[in-house]
């Protein structure tokens, strides 16, 4: 295992307890992913009806991205996690990490007929012009088609996809770009279906304003980075299983 590998493997098992700590999992449903190596590339995935909040490092499964065989072995993935999973990261360079989560907030909003994330907060502003938009729910991702149709729609510079009455998915380079967009987007999500509640009527940032709001998230040196640092400093000292 070289040290991109083993780095990858820590960083995973932290989103993923963490998405447990936060109370932004599903049961044992819900999957993680990211691609290493460039001549040969592999993919990391979490295990199968693992909790989130019990993953280590040592368990995060790896396949080869081209790989025909992977849905028969003994330590195969979620057949959803694959088909959905792996088109992405095969049809979208940019897709290094893969996250697909059921988050409260941000499921009740992609359950709104028609509805399009609002630009209500700072926290939403980080979000304008990279959200795309399914429609058309279709029942469990478990076919070639559904991992094909949801890389189509994550083009045009995209990173966010609200899958109708679903979820979400979010692509990065990196865990902690990935997981920060997580924390971010659903305490907008938060925001947004508490005022929507209140039925009075929201003030909506002009687009100009939230476009450059936007920009100004996305040049601050580090967030990320500090963010993800820190929360894997509270495990190091609350589970430092997580890394083993």
């Amino acid at each position: 295992m070289n040290d991109q590998e083993k780095q990858a493997r820590i960083d995973l098992a932290a989103a993923l307890r963490w998405t447990a700590r936060l109370n932004l999992h599903e049961a044992v449903a819900n999957h993680y992913s990211v691609v290493i190596g460039d001549e040969n590339p592999q993919i990391l995935l979490n295990p199968k009806l693992k909790h989130f909040s019990r993953v280590k490092a040592s368990d995060i499964v790896k396949f080869d991205l081209d790989a025909t065989d992977v849905l028969s072995r003994p330590d195969a993935p979620d057949i959803s996690a694959w088909y959905l999973h792996s088109h992405l990261h095969k049809q979208l360079p940019r897709a290094k990490v893969i996250f697909h989560t059921h988050m409260p907030d941000t499921l009740a909003l992609a359950c709104i007929k028609d509805f399009e994330f609002m630009m209500l907060d700072q926290n939403a502003c980080r979000f304008y012009g990279r959200i795309a938009y399914d429609r058309d729910y279709n029942g469990l991702a478990i076919d070639d088609q559904e991992g094909e149709r949801c890389a189509q729609l994550l083009g045009d510079g995209k990173s966010i996809l609200f899958m109708g009455n679903h979820g979400v998915m979010i692509i990065g380079e990196t865990i902690a770009d990935v997981f920060d967009e997580m924390y971010y987007l659903e305490k907008a999500a938060d925001t947004q279906v508490k005022v929507l509640a209140s039925g009075r009527e929201p003030a909506i940032i002009p687009d100009d304003i939230a476009e450059m709001a936007c920009e100004q998230w996305h040049e601050y040196p580090g967030f990320s980075n500090y963010h993800f640092n820190e929360l894997k400093a509270i495990l190091d000292e609350e589970e430092p299983a997580y890394k083993n």
